[in-house]
């Protein structure tokens, strides 16, 4: 909020931000049973964008968290597109030994609103006896849902210097769902002749990662997939405390929600070394969203030049605390602008 604020201030009345804060979270269920308003998508429905803090807390668990909120506004504003790029930052300890790892950049597109977080099961508790519960996790594809997410891709990928996506499945044993969206994915294609594609199952793909990223530009995958995909990506470029994320509603209809990709770390919470760069970058992506496009650049630039001046938190070797990190953004937002 300090950045945004400042780029606000600096505008000249350009633009400037009015936020709501919403307490919602983990002490709110602890305190109240839920973790929001039971109208709270209604509440945010008309906002320009949903800013979202991370949560997760001892004593409530992850499932709880994560339908109660994240979840509840992701499927509630079809908010269907998630993107999550990976970026080699400058001065960032390398975690990949690769020659050319300034140069790597890619961007992970995640299906957001079904397939395996559909939420589509149930336990069965009774009638077996003890050692015998059974439950049930069903995956949920559409031709919809897929076409959607793969177009989504395909347009991304044509904004970028190289023009090619990679599609992830594991078809060879999903034969139903997975299979559906390698046939959306063929047909796809066909409507996009100018960019190039790439089909790998996730296994082979978790080791392309590390082997040959080189060869990665937009990687399309389901919910499941893609998410755990996107941290070994932000793990390679050197901390999840550096991913970024947007949950998406392309067609505007609702506001989309942007947000750092890691927990709210409850271990280190008061601290001071939480990095901030994720949470800064996902304002980054929200700029963008919001169509101040020059200010996202602006923005991506001072992050680049603070992690190349060497001022990084512990989780990557360095010695600066949470707010030093932000000082030093903004402190270089002045100097990018000076160079513009």
């Amino acid at each position: 909020m300090r950045v945004l604020e400042y780029l606000a201030e600096e505008s000249n009345g350009q633009f400037s931000f009015e936020s709501d804060y919403f307490p919602w979270g983990c002490e709110y269920y602890l305190e109240n049973g839920k973790m929001m308003d039971e109208d709270g998508v209604e509440k945010i429905r008309n906002h320009d964008a949903i800013y979202f803090g991370a949560v997760g807390f001892p004593g409530v668990p992850d499932h709880i968290s994560l339908w109660g909120l994240r979840l509840a506004i992701c499927q509630g504003f079809d908010q269907w597109a998630n993107i999550r790029p990976v970026e080699f930052l400058p001065g960032v300890p390398r975690r990949l030994n690769h020659p050319d790892v300034d140069n790597l950049n890619w961007v992970l597109v995640r299906e957001n609103s079904e397939g395996e977080y559909s939420g589509i099961g149930g336990r069965n508790f009774a009638g077996r006896g003890t050692g015998n519960e059974v439950a049930v996790q069903s995956s949920l594809f559409t031709e919809k849902g897929c076409e959607r997410i793969i177009r989504f891709a395909f347009d991304l990928a044509r904004t970028r210097d190289k023009k090619k996506v990679t599609s992830v499945t594991k078809s060879n044993a999903q034969q139903y769902g997975m299979v559906l969206w390698d046939e959306v994915f063929a047909r796809v294609s066909k409507d996009y002749p100018d960019v190039e594609t790439d089909q790998w199952l996730v296994d082979a793909m978790a080791a392309q990662f590390v082997l040959h990223p080189e060869e990665l530009e937009v990687v399309v995958a389901s919910n499941l997939f893609a998410d755990i995909l996107s941290d070994l990506g932000s793990a390679l470029a050197g901390s999840l405390g550096l991913a970024a994320s947007a949950n998406l509603n392309p067609k505007r209809r609702t506001p989309s929600m942007f947000e750092s990709v890691h927990g709210s770390a409850p271990d280190i919470a008061g601290k001071g070394i939480a990095n901030p760069i994720g949470t800064i970058g996902s304002a980054a992506l929200m700029l963008d969203h919001l169509g101040l496009k020059d200010e996202a650049t602006r923005l991506n630039k001072a992050i680049e030049e603070t992690t190349r001046q060497g001022i990084l938190t512990r989780d990557l070797g360095g010695s600066f605390d949470t707010v030093e990190v932000t000082n030093a953004i903004i402190k270089n937002l002045a100097k990018v602008k000076a160079k513009a």
